[in-house]
């Protein structure tokens, strides 16, 4: 065991055999984002089908070009030349449905991981006129233009408002929106992070109803932390004292916002109380209208997330009817049936694992089943949409093997026709006539290929991006190469990274990286350049194994874990060490285990099992115990901790310290709103309890990415010392 904590807001110099003069510089060009392939401008495609815009110049222009040359055709904004020009450069953008206006947004500030407020502009492409969506209210959040393009509900400081284009008016639809009580139409904490939304707003297509969730946390319980001004915000004020930050996040057990859904006559400007008779009813993830109906589709969850139930919603006269039930009796539901529902003109495709893979299956908006569109032994993990000219659906799967992904189409009559190459990772984003997609595919030896290709027959229109010159950058790099493993009678997926002038008759130290997460896949046949090759020019070999519980191979294998987080992905992290230490390059007295945030869970789990064959540990932000992370993602996999209290117990690393027999290093940002650090000083204090340390080093106003300032190499340096110094 290290003999000391250490607590620095700056690189530790450790000194290392193997790599004393490494810098976090050194290190930069293979992390994120210095070593990010090229990609595609955001496009946005236009109602015409024949072109798109984009920003250029850096945000002072917004381009139309034609899709399939790729040429310029016009210059919608340029911010240099508008009338009554408020901003210096465009963020981003959204068009009115028939593109005679666009609302642009400048000075963007976070809110949460996915949400932000900014201050957003109405563009009138007639008159070259810029003005501000509010003069009440400085900065927005969520606006959603209505579908004739004349209004745009926004959201802001707790309360929703409506824009009136026509006529220069702004009407509030909410007015008990208050900071840590009540939120009106966009989400709350746990929403944003679990549920994958930023927006709970809907407008009716006649125009006539706005339909939102209100989120009242008043009874969730408030969470805060220290700021400090740090040498990455020099011009905020707490030099001589700490600010702080105070928002409602609801750990495993404890009351969650109690969300209702409501309706919003524009005419009369009433308001209706849309109320579901079913108790177990926790959550609403999603709310949407049918195409061309005035039938809010609601999705409901119960708090176990164990069933799903869709329902018909008249907004007028607040009728539901039930059109769809899903329930699993061996897991949870997951994320991907509501995240990836599409409402259709002839129904909703709908994803589910019923029958063991995850696949689509079309519903009438009556609630029966027209057609299942998807079988077989594989998981479907992406839905396009459904070109209703050929009758043709388009989506993603690992069909030919857990390790790729595929983009494809089946036809009226099952007859599958894959667009995009049988291996590697390949992903879509289609136009929406159906009648284009722009293709991304990648493998382990290559970068990303963008290519605008016609889905119907699978051929490239034009190349948009080859990434050939960031290729270049790099000529010396190692191969990813796959191999499985058997643990415990199941055969694991993992890969293994070699240094480039690999010796077989050397032994090398052996970093064994994993995230482990339900769901999740870390061995996948894709480009993915990270610290991991770095390492391999510092001597080390990387291995990846994905354990029992990690996604794309159906449903049993993901709900192994079930209500036991921790215990079988360390079955088989562990043999995946003993794997690794029976090879006859690794040398098996040094081996050592990485993770961020479940991955670093993981990791303090294995490396505390009795006999783990690790001399070395690191992780970065970890749960340390399932009771003290949210309600949504926890209660997912684990139930409450009154159901389930053995399950919680087994999996905290916080209560397995004492088998702890490795040197450890625990990283974790101060600003985490995610993983609290509290975690970290709840785990680091149980080992000083116990006569214990371990190294620490946090990173001051850092969230759980430890993004920003140089931070995300400076995390990898100091793994890389550490490394060094333990397995030397």
């Amino acid at each position: 065991m290290i003999s000391r904590i250490i607590l620095s807001a700056a690189i530790l110099c450790v000194p290392s055999i193997y790599a004393a003069s490494v810098k976090s510089s050194d290190i930069a060009p293979y992390v994120y984002p210095q070593n990010t392939p090229d990609a595609p401008q955001a496009m946005a495609f236009g109602i015409d089908g024949k072109t798109y815009t984009a920003l250029a110049d850096g945000g002072k222009r917004l381009v139309r070009y034609d899709i399939r040359t790729g040429k310029e055709i016009a210059t919608v904004i340029d911010v240099k030349n508008t009338r009554d020009n408020q901003i210096q450069q465009i963020a981003g953008y959204t068009f009115s449905p028939d593109e005679s206006y666009v609302l642009v947004y400048a000075e963007k500030e976070p809110v949460y991981r996915r949400s932000f407020t900014a201050e957003y502009y109405i563009y009138e492409v007639r008159h070259n006129v810029l003005s501000p969506l509010s003069t009440k209210h400085p900065r927005q959040r969520a606006p959603q233009w209505s579908p004739d393009g004349r209004m745009i509900a926004f959201a802001a400081d707790g309360n929703i408002y409506i824009s009136k284009l026509d006529y220069l008016t702004e009407v509030a639809v909410t007015s008990d929106g208050a900071k840590n009580s009540v939120i009106n139409g966009v989400p709350d904490w746990s929403y944003e992070e679990e549920f994958d939304t930023t927006c709970s707003m809907a407008w009716a297509p006649d125009n006539t109803t706005l339909c939102y969730l209100k989120y009242d946390e008043s009874a969730v319980p408030l969470y805060s932390f220290p700021l400090y001004q740090g040498t990455c915000n020099p011009d905020d004020t707490y030099a001589l004292y700490p600010g702080n930050y105070s928002y409602k996040y609801p750990v495993a057990g404890e009351k969650n916002a109690t969300v209702s859904l409501h309706s919003y006559d524009v005419d009369l400007r009433k308001t209706k109380t849309i109320s579901f008779s079913d108790s177990r009813i926790e959550y609403i993830p999603r709310i949407e209208y049918a195409p061309s109906s005035n039938r809010l589709m609601v999705t409901t969850l119960n708090r176990a997330q164990n069933r799903m139930e869709i329902y018909s919603v008249n907004p007028k006269s607040t009728v539901s009817k039930s059109v769809y039930v899903d329930e699993s009796r061996t897991g949870w539901i997951d994320p991907m049936a509501y995240e990836g529902m599409k409402l259709l003109p002839e129904g909703f495709v709908v994803m589910s694992e019923r029958s063991g893979f995850n696949h689509l299956y079309l519903y009438s908006y009556a609630g029966a089943l027209q057609r299942q569109i998807t079988s077989g032994d594989y998981d479907v993990t992406a839905y396009y949409g459904y070109d209703s000219k050929s009758g043709t659906h388009y989506y993603q799967a690992a069909s030919t093997s857990p390790l790729s992904r595929v983009v494809s189409r089946i036809d009226a009559k099952g007859r599958v026709t894959h667009i995009s190459p049988e291996n590697g990772s390949s992903a879509a984003v289609f136009t929406p006539a159906m009648d284009l997609c722009v293709l991304s595919y990648s493998n382990v030896t290559a970068a990303p290929v963008y290519s605008l290709v016609t889905p119907s027959n699978g051929k490239s229109v034009r190349t948009l991006v080859d990434n050939k010159e960031y290729m270049a950058r790099y000529p010396r790099l190692p191969r990813k190469e796959f191999f499985t493993m058997n643990s415990d009678g199941y055969t694991l997926n993992g890969y293994i990274l070699r240094p480039a002038d690999f010796d077989a008759s050397r032994r090398y130290p052996v970093v064994m990286y994993q995230y482990s997460g339900p769901g999740s896949q870390e061995v996948l046949d894709r480009w993915r350049m990270d610290w991991d090759y770095f390492f391999t020019t510092q001597g080390y070999v990387i291995i990846c194994v994905d354990g029992r519980g990690t996604g794309g191979r159906g449903a049993a294998f993901k709900h192994t874990v079930y209500r036991r987080l921790g215990q079988y992905e360390t079955i088989d992290q562990i043999n995946a060490a003993r794997y690794a230490a029976s090879l006859p390059f690794v040398d098996s007295d040094r081996i050592g285990i990485f993770g961020w945030s479940y991955g670093g869970y993981e990791a303090l789990m294995a490396a505390s099992e009795k006999g783990a064959p690790y001399r070395a540990a690191v992780a970065v932000a970890p749960v340390t115990s399932w009771r003290y992370y949210d309600t949504i993602y926890t209660e997912r996999y684990m139930l409450t901790p009154a159901e389930n209290s053995e399950g919680y117990d087994f999996g905290a690393p916080i209560n397995r310290t004492s088998a702890l027999d490795c040197d450890l290093l625990i990283m974790h940002g101060t600003a985490d709103d995610n993983v609290h650090l509290m975690n970290t000083m709840q785990y680091v204090s149980v080992l000083e309890s116990q006569g214990s340390t371990c190294d620490m080093l946090l990173f001051p106003n850092m969230n759980h990415s430890i993004y920003g300032c140089g931070s995300r190499s400076i995390v990898y340096l100091k793994m890389l010392q550490h490394f060094n110094r333990s397995m030397r």
